[in-house]
């Protein structure tokens, strides 16, 4: 199963990355994540982090690798822990005539978690929790960015 979620943005893909690459801030600019700590890093583009966010009230924590790719740019995020280990998860950024498509994919394909990884489990985790905050990123991100870009 592949969600693939997008939002247009009146700024350059430039400003849209340099807001949201940075996870380890994500909690001072998202108000739907509870937290993000750095477990490892390796150099400048890559690390480890346990991520918290709330789907209204219910608290979700997952940990993924992140891979940082500025100059396409692209950011990549690898869940190695929680609900949705083996989940792939990809940041594009596609230039449009006002601006910039933001679109956030995730690869549900390799989930390792048993109930997780069958049909209704899939779903119920794709609509209830990932599409859900996925949606309030993006115009977190939009709104920060659109704010940056004047």
């Amino acid at each position: 199963m592949m969600l693939r979620q997008s939002i247009d943005i009146r700024a350059p893909a430039t400003v849209i990355y340099d807001v949201a690459h940075d996870v380890s801030r994500w909690a001072s600019l998202l108000p739907h994540y509870r937290y993000v700590r750095v477990l490892e890093r390796n150099g400048d583009d890559d690390c480890v982090c346990v991520m918290a966010a709330r789907r209204n009230f219910v608290p979700v924590r997952w940990t993924a690798a992140v891979h940082l790719l500025p100059q396409i740019p692209r950011i990549e995020f690898t869940h190695i822990g929680g609900p949705t280990t083996g989940m792939r998860v990809a940041w594009i950024f596609d230039p449009i005539r006002q601006g910039t498509r933001l679109t956030i994919c995730h690869d549900m394909a390799l989930l390792r978690r048993p109930l997780v990884r069958t049909a209704l489990g899939s779903q119920i985790a794709a609509r209830v929790f990932i599409e859900p905050i996925a949606s309030r990123t993006l115009a977190c991100i939009k709104a920060l960015a659109e704010e940056r870009h004047g």
